[in-house]
């Protein structure tokens, strides 16, 4: 009785040990299947298609349809700004800043 006990307990304990992992390799090989079977090589569709797209057309078209000249910008605002004053005001701050700085230390 107690061989049939014992028996009984190392089958149970074998089948719950083993399963487990059994189905864990099987899940992980069926899922590498499937990923094989499915998986998408973006480096291939990028070869691929490649030749079919124009990027200098598509660049072309683009900078035509928005693009913003920004040396036309620059001439038509050079006479609205005073750079001589602006430089005027900036080194008074950074003189009052100075003494400022030199009068807190």
């Amino acid at each position: 009785m107690q061989r049939t006990a014992l028996f009984i307990l190392t089958a149970a304990i074998t089948a719950t040990t083993v399963s487990p992992a059994f189905a864990a390799s099987t899940f992980r090989q069926l899922n590498g299947e499937r990923l094989e079977n499915a998986s998408v090589s973006f480096d291939q569709l990028l070869n691929e298609n490649l030749d079919k797209v124009d990027f200098q057309q598509l660049r072309r078209e683009n900078l035509d349809k928005d693009a913003v000249n920004f040396d036309q910008l620059r001439d038509e605002n050079l006479d609205k700004v005073d750079f001589q004053q602006l430089r005027r005001e900036n080194l008074d701050k950074d003189a009052v800043n100075s003494t400022h700085a030199a009068a807190t230390t």
